[in-house]
């Protein structure tokens, strides 16, 4: 693909999504930013946290995973769909009787100022670091392809990017975000099934071979039981799945500012039931085209593997520039699904939780000024990983950080939704910083010195030290007495 063919998938893919914004409206209130005024269909939220869901880094990622893991993933989205049960059932019901906007305000209500802020706080950390770097690794992919060649320095196509999704959702917010996520959900869908009949039309398959040529694929083993040391152990993959999906989906507001934007808890419980078919369906269909393209690559000599499988495969080994063509309008949606809700939860939640806004005008000015705020942080922070760290496997363990910041927040929510313990409010934030630490020191003993890897089970070991740890926090203090949720409960409702 050209350089000149790249550019102007980017101006029409730009194009269509600003032109959603302008027909989505002009209303400027924190209400229509924050929450769509709550009117948001139910089914297009559903459909549209699809795309969001599956980032760029999973929509490059996944199929690539295939050669190495097989279709070990399937264990953790069978577990995936256990955790979106449970915040369907739990987490959605708690939401709407509170009526918040931001999700940590709950906190507020169950702890205290400091656990509010510092649950907020690990909430941007964790969002800022795993956006910048999804969208670093798209833009580094897009330079592989074309950039380059024209000498487009990276902090440029950086800034194009961002000053892109910040035009488009600057106004209406989350409104604009979930038509525009329809839109993105398409795209990729369109490169999954169009990169599976290319190759399945390459690979000469046909019903009445397709069965013994599966059977005979060295990637395709699904469930693994043997090895209880092994990250893979289908208990790990799981419950790590279970817990995952629950903490960064339903603790995270990025994904659960989209359910608080429909009319009912009925909407946003059938959203979360239709959701999590899909989208069990959609990743299955990922390593489905993993295995074509180990495959394809197998056959072709070709000796690209894991991240770099897929744009390979698609953009320089000659099967059509339909193909090509729709792998990066697909990366291009995936990347930008997943950078525009993050722009507009991050500037929902530091205006909710740390700044506090106002009403009226005045709020509405410091939304502005915030989302201005994270869009710059989002644009340092790939800075950061292109110029100044460089080292992929250190921005991998970044990464990896990022994830350990979830434990904190499953920890705060697990003890405040089963149990009436109180915590020290003061201690809160210092118990929170602790445990990701802690919890690194012991996956990494265990690992070292015992061969266990918890792999992506780390997360249980970190939210169970942080409900441990607060829960001695509150020794002496009497239980929490519930409060009638009553009116709205930030000034920016």
């Amino acid at each position: 693909m050209s350089a000149q063919a790249l550019g102007l998938c980017l101006l029409v893919y730009f194009g269509v999504l600003y032109s959603i914004s302008k027909w989505v409206g002009n209303s400027n209130t924190n209400a229509t930013f924050f929450a769509a005024n709550k009117k948001a269909p139910w089914y297009l939220v559903a459909f549209g946290m699809i795309g969001a869901s599956l980032s760029g880094l999973t929509f490059v990622s996944v199929p690539g995973w295939v050669a190495t893991t097989q279709l070990g993933y399937v264990q953790m989205v069978l577990g995936y769909a256990l955790g979106y049960l449970f915040i369907g059932t739990i987490l959605l019901p708690l939401y709407y009787k509170w009526n918040v906007i931001s999700i940590y305000s709950y906190l507020r209500h169950r702890f205290g100022v400091r656990t509010y802020k510092t649950g907020a706080s690990f909430f941007i950390l964790s969002r800022l670091t795993g956006t910048s770097f999804r969208m670093f690794l798209v833009l580094k992919v897009l330079h592989w392809i074309a950039l380059d060649a024209l000498d487009v320095p990276f902090w440029a196509s950086a800034a194009v990017t961002i000053i892109g999704i910040w035009l488009y959702t600057q106004k209406t917010g989350i409104k604009t975000i979930i038509y525009t996520d329809t839109v993105q959900t398409t795209c990729m869908l369109i490169a999954l099934f169009v990169g599976i009949y290319v190759l399945v039309e390459a690979l000469q398959l046909d019903a009445a071979t397709i069965g013994t040529w599966w059977q005979a694929q060295p990637t395709t083993q699904i469930f693994f039981w043997g090895d209880w040391n092994s990250s893979q152990h289908f208990i790990k993959q799981f419950f790590a799945g279970a817990l995952i999906s629950f903490a960064m989906t339903g603790l995270d507001q990025e994904m659960m500012q989209k359910n608080l934007s429909c009319h009912s808890l009925r909407d946003a419980q059938k959203n979360m039931f239709w959701f999590t078919i899909a989208l069990v369906v959609v990743t299955l269909l990922f390593l489905v085209l993993g295995v074509l393209l180990s495959a394809y690559a197998q056959v072709s000599g070709l000796t690209v593997s894991g991240d770099n499988l897929f744009p390979m495969v698609a953009t320089q080994s000659g099967l059509g520039k339909i193909f090509a063509y729709t792998f990066v309008f697909g990366l291009i949606a995936a990347a930008f699904s997943s950078a525009d809700s993050s722009m507009t939860s991050l500037a929902t939640s530091a205006s909710i939780d740390l700044w506090e806004i106002e009403d009226g005008e005045n709020g509405i000015k410091q939304r502005k000024v915030m989302h201005i705020s994270m869009a710059f942080a989002l644009w340092c922070c790939m800075l950061l990983f292109y110029y100044v760290i460089k080292n992929e496997s250190v921005i991998a363990q970044l990464l990896l950080f990022a994830g350990y910041t979830y434990g904190p927040l499953l920890g705060l929510f697990l003890l405040g939704i089963f149990s009436k313990r109180a915590v020290r409010d003061t201690y809160a934030p210092i118990i929170c910083i602790a445990t990701p630490a802690l919890t690194f020191g012991i996956a990494t003993l265990f690992k070292t010195h015992l061969g266990f890897d918890f792999g992506f089970f780390v997360l249980a070991l970190n939210g169970a030290l942080s409900v441990l740890f607060l829960w001695l926090s509150g020794t002496g203090l009497p239980m929490y007495e519930s409060a009638s949720p009553g009116e709205p409960t930030t000034k920016s409702s």
